[in-house]
Formats: C-alpha cells, structure tokens, sequence
C-alpha cells in the first residue's frame, strides 16, 4: 500500500525522526508507530508491520533502521542519511551530556528508583503498540492463529527456557518464513487460520 501523504522534504523528515527520538525514552517503538502511522499517516499500519519486521531482523537498533528504511523510501540515499541524522543528532548529544554528570546523578536513590519506572513504563508502551497492530495480521500471510502461536513460543524460548536470541530467530523465523512462503506460493494469501 502507498501511504496517503509523504514527507514534503529533508527537512520535514529530520525533524519528524528527531521529534520521534526525543518522545521515547527508554523505547522508541510505541513512539514511532504512533508518529507514522496515526499522525504523520506516511505508512499504513501493515507497511509499518511489515518494515518494523525487517527491522528487527537487520544488525542494529529497530527502529534506526526503521528509520534509514523510511528516509530511503521517500528520498533515496540522502533521505536515509537524514532520517538516521535525525534520530541521532540530538539524542547522542544529550546522552553524552548526561554521562558526563551520570555518576553523580546515579549516586542518588530518587533516581535509580525513577530508571527503574521509566523501564516499566517502556515494556508497557511496547505491550500497548503491540495490542494496536495486532488487526494488521488479518493481512499476513502466516495468518492470525500461526503469528500469535509463533509469538507464543517466541516469548517461552526467551523469557522462560532463556534460549539465546539467534537461535530463537533462526528457528522460529525460519518456520515463519517457511509458512508464508507456503501460502503464498499455494496462492491462499487471502485465506487466513
């Protein structure tokens, strides 16, 4: 699907992914669908599934290359760039101010307690982005019932058999990989579990 509107230039697209980038401490996520999809309306919620998915898969932070994906879509090359610039360019500097006093600001109870928060607060707006997108899967492939099982075994072979990532990926994707590729060869896209 074509999104309905697009960046009108460099600058637009700058400013979105720093304005994105400043949003989500702690996670950039629920941030970033939010921004694209609702507000900006640039990809539509099964173009940001299907991008986000490539995302994950890519070496590096999701949604950095969620980021060079966008801009490159739009602009190329130079919208790529921008678009990591835009991620990047405010937030490290503000990460370098941060350490510099970070052993001081560390010492104090009150703010360990508050990292602590901002962690909580970022698993639940991954948790909430992930129940907003879950309508997107009517249109996969996999289908409905096989993405949720797979998501399923994923969280138990992480979180609870503590299986290292690589191996999750390898197996689990690989077998998700496999089952759209079946329906879509057999020509059942449409139909799903």
């Amino acid at each position: 699907m074509s999104p309905a509107t697009q960046p009108a230039s460099l600058g637009v697209l700058f400013w979105a992914f720093n304005r994105l980038a400043l949003q989500g401490f702690g996670g950039v996520l629920a941030v970033a669908q939010r921004e694209l999809v609702e507000r900006l309306g640039w990809l539509s919620r099964e173009d940001f599934v299907e991008m986000l998915s490539i995302a994950q898969v890519l070496p590096g932070p999701n949604v950095v290359n969620l980021a060079l994906m966008i801009g490159d879509r739009f602009f190329g090359l130079r919208g790529a760039l921008t678009a990591l610039a835009g991620m990047l360019l405010f937030p490290s500097v503000i990460v370098l101010g941060l350490a510099s006093i970070s052993d001081a600001l560390l010492q104090h109870q009150t703010m360990a307690g508050a990292l602590r928060g901002m962690g909580a607060v970022a698993a639940g707006l991954i948790i909430a982005t992930g129940m907003k997108l879950l309508p997107s899967l009517k249109r996969n492939p996999v289908g409905r019932a096989w993405a949720l099982l797979l998501a399923l075994a994923a969280f138990g072979a992480i979180a609870l058999a503590r299986t290292p990532l690589i191996w999750v990926v390898l197996g689990l994707g690989g077998i998700g990989m496999g089952l759209a590729w079946r329906r879509l060869s057999r020509g059942d896209g449409d139909e799903r579990a």
